[in-house]
């Protein structure tokens, strides 16, 4: 990828972030991708459509690291969920043997799996080397008629937020647009409520948790043409232009997908997230906003008074044990304010919030949620964050998976609230997992036990000192 393209990616018109720095995304410098470089964002957005092959063109250890990196799930096909490298070696570099091994991968993997699509993705090496990725994949499409698009995401190209952009630019340039959506089904067809097509970008169904939200639209009669990625197959991606209106879920590096389809084809969009009841119904009431259809507004507003009554008496229980409990939320982007308003909606204080990946916008909405003197933390070593969690006297360390061990080494409550966590938290029923898993995180009387002394310390000890 040429530098320009790269600065163009960076720059980003429908993020309001730019448009007040004036100068678009921080450019990559070293050590920019000490947080996942473009490779393994790129590969993160993408590897969740399920019926694609994808390839990783570089070493083995660049597939071996970057392999089942995020939680999602699937109703269907799991090709995604296998691994697949061209492996190359020393050797392949010296004799200039990268595109023919690609080429020969290519075909292997369509003629044993026969995916809907195949994607390569470049690494360091690749780039470096200097291989055609584009020459390869045309004619290996050409040859088998098989759909195959070039991610050119090479890590040292910058930050796991310019590898998301770089794959939303991928799906822009040789997906969305090539194909148009099925009729819709006579069984999916109710009598006096009529169907609209949306679709979702930057939602990944990480543990499932769309699951909770998608009765929703089917009640509503939104039928989801395509989700970018979440339980996704290649032939919604190539449909996503004929939506009647896209929501952008908890991504802002995907704006960029959002922003084209809507210049190029029409298609309204907002920002908007799942987390939280007030989030959820909001994010409703803006598909009906946008579709502008008035019996779909009435039924939205129907659904969510019933939908929002029937959860906060589930939820009465679980607030009587959460209320005023403080949580040190360290996560970044959408998240760092979505959270937020969930813990808030559960009757939780949030002393401080992280911001290292959050936006100019983000950090606007994390005011508006916890007011100006809103505490916001942009280091996340171990030493910052246990330093907050003490001094804000929090009762629970709400992070991602890399935060675990310094929460279990300090001995104290730990929420997984990123990709790799176990239980999916969005929408109404989404909250009832989250209040379950943070008042039996608190609770738990191991972390009494872990902080007492040990029952061999000498302030335990009764009597003489015990000699060997």
């Amino acid at each position: 990828m040429k530098t320009s393209e790269i600065a163009v990616l960076l720059n980003e018109p429908a993020c309001a972030h730019n448009a007040k720095e004036k100068s678009g995304c921080v450019r990559p410098k070293p050590g920019a991708t000490a947080g996942g470089c473009s490779f393994d964002g790129a590969q993160i957005a993408l590897l969740p459509i399920a019926d694609v092959a994808h390839i990783v063109h570089g070493s083995i250890a660049c597939a071996g690291s970057s392999w089942d990196n995020r939680g999602t799930r699937t109703t269907g096909p799991a090709l995604y969920r296998i691994g697949m490298t061209t492996d190359l070696t020393e050797q392949d570099v010296i004799m200039g043997r990268g595109e023919k091994r690609l080429f020969h991968s290519i075909k292997q993997a369509i003629d044993r799996y026969s995916p809907a699509a195949v994607f390569v993705y470049s690494t360091c090496i690749s780039a470096m080397v200097g291989d055609d990725l584009d020459a390869v994949c045309k004619a290996a499409a050409e040859r088998w008629g098989v759909p195959v698009v070039p991610v050119d995401c090479a890590g040292f190209y910058g930050s796991k937020n310019l590898g998301n952009r770089i794959a939303g630019e991928a799906m822009s340039r040789h997906v969305i647009g090539t194909r148009e959506p099925d009729a819709v089904p006579a069984s999916a067809q109710r009598p006096g409520i009529r169907v609209h097509d949306v679709s979702l970008i930057g939602e990944y169904n990480i543990a499932g948790e769309f699951w909770h939200v998608a009765p929703l639209f089917d009640e509503l009669g939104l039928r989801i043409i395509a989700s970018l990625s979440g339980d996704s197959r290649f032939s919604e991606i190539q449909t996503m232009h004929r939506a009647q209106a896209s929501m952008v879920v908890c991504a802002k590096a995907l704006l960029n997908v959002a922003r084209k389809v809507h210049e190029r084809w029409g298609v309204p969009f907002f920002e908007g997230s799942f987390y939280g009841i007030a989030d959820t119904s909001q994010a409703l009431r803006d598909f009906a906003r946008l579709i502008g259809d008035d019996d779909l507004a009435a039924r939205t507003e129907a659904l969510i008074a019933r939908e929002e009554a029937k959860i906060n008496a589930e939820l009465d229980p679980w607030r009587a044990r959460l209320k005023g409990k403080r949580a040190l939320l360290y996560t970044g982007g959408v998240k760092s304010w979505s959270v937020v308003s969930a813990l808030q909606d559960l009757g939780m204080e949030v002393v401080a919030t992280g911001t290292k990946k959050s936006t100019g916008e983000d950090k606007a909405r994390i005011r508006e949620l916890m007011g100006e003197d809103a505490r916001m933390i942009d280091d996340g070593s171990p030493k910052v964050l246990l330093s907050a969690y003490h001094d804000y006297g929090a009762d629970i360390l709400i992070a991602g998976g890399r935060n675990l061990y310094t929460a279990l080494k300090a001995r104290i409550p730990f929420l997984d609230i990123n990709q790799e966590r176990e239980f999916g938290y969005a929408g109404y029923t989404g909250m009832i997992e989250l209040a379950r898993q943070l008042a039996l995180t608190i609770d738990s009387p191991v972390w009494a036990a872990v902080r007492d002394p040990a029952p061999w310390a000498p302030s335990k000890a009764v009597g003489l000192p015990l000699t060997f």
